[in-house]
């Protein structure tokens, strides 16, 4: 059994969402694990991550116009606000997407479909340096 421990640092520019299957990939090549799991954590409350389609870019552009429907910044409602007006909002879609994605790996390659793609999503509107671990374990 062999396992490997890498952690991207993941640079956002603000809210939406920013590709890093290419990141993984290479993690996963450089693993030598030929059949096994990647296991992909985003460190944060305020970020998530999603596996999504990567073909047309306006899947996402309903995705993020979606989450902002369910969770409106500028709510009056929200009481955690100490770190602006984005600051619940942020956790609320993180807590409705995900922190981690388990992909399985064969042949040495992840086995994403043909149009998906992992992507950490940014819920702040501020930039932010986002820390994402990537286990990868398997044979």
């Amino acid at each position: 059994m062999k396992a490997l421990h890498e952690t991207l640092t993941v640079r956002t520019r603000g809210k939406g969402t920013y590709e890093i299957t290419s990141d993984v990939e290479k993690i996963v090549c450089a693993s030598g694990v030929t059949t096994g799991t990647a296991t992909v954590f985003v460190r944060h409350t305020s970020a998530s991550l999603v596996i999504y389609e990567n073909a047309d870019p306006s899947a996402r552009t309903d995705l993020h116009a979606w989450l902002e429907k369910i969770a409106p910044e500028d709510d009056p409602d929200y009481v955690h606000t100490l770190e602006g007006s984005d600051d619940t909002t942020s956790h609320l879609r993180m807590a409705v997407t995900r922190t981690s994605e388990v992909i399985p790996v064969a042949a040495g390659r992840l086995t994403l479909g043909t149009w998906q793609g992992i992507f950490l999503f940014e819920h702040r509107r501020a930039a932010h340096a986002r820390q994402v671990d990537v286990v990868v374990m398997g044979v």
